[in-house]
């Protein structure tokens, strides 16, 4: 599990094709407490660390994970938003998120709101129900708070050190970017279609 709070923005370094496509991503994380085997969320994708060096941990992705995620547009110089997982005494600052990407959505929009900056993002039908004022959702690994919504998209305001301290900073209309919807809203709706069945 993790929280949306990213403690890292690391740098793909290169990318092999193959049966799995495996990232080699560099990072400031002390990767000597990072065990082979550890789970990274790398833009939202929860991945395994397959091999490692001093300041760099290597992940393979699925061609599922492909087909639902953006990753498949990655490229050497790619920025990416990293997590590591919860532990029993970290802080739960962000909310409760899984690392398994719903879906792939767009930025619509950018516009500055004072200091901060109002980003829209278009979003997959089959996830828009699950997206509510106020609720949360995670973009690209982020936790944030959904301002409003529209038809086919959600607004969101960001911070200037969330701006800083994650690729939100070069983020530009037209980027794909991971979603996660809240799990909470998920197991709602799933509830509710028992109920009404």
């Amino acid at each position: 599990m993790f929280t949306g709070i990213i403690s890292d923005v690391g740098t793909v370094t290169s990318v092999l094709p193959g049966g799995v496509t495996r990232y080699q991503i560099e990072t400031d994380y002390d990767l000597a407490g990072v065990a082979i085997g550890a789970s990274i969320a790398c833009s939202g994708a929860c991945h395994t660390v397959v091999e490692k060096g001093a300041s760099w941990f290597a992940v393979e992705s699925s061609s599922e994970t492909l087909s639902k995620t953006s990753l498949g547009s990655w490229a050497t110089g790619t920025r990416v938003n990293l997590e590591r997982p919860l532990t029993p005494a970290d802080e739960l600052g962000g909310h409760m998120v899984s690392g398994h990407v719903d879906g792939v959505g767009t930025v619509l929009s950018i516009i500055a709101d004072g200091d901060c900056k109002r980003f829209t993002f278009t979003a997959p039908d089959d996830l828009m129900r699950f997206i509510a004022p106020k609720g949360s959702i995670t973009v690209d690994g982020v936790s944030l708070t959904v301002n409003e919504i529209g038809a086919d998209s959600f607004g969101v305001n960001i911070i200037p050190h969330t701006e800083a301290n994650t690729t939100f900073g070069g983020f530009a209309e037209g980027d794909a970017v991971n979603l996660e919807i809240d799990l909470v809203a998920r197991y709602v709706a799933r509830l509710l279609e028992k109920d009404n069945a």
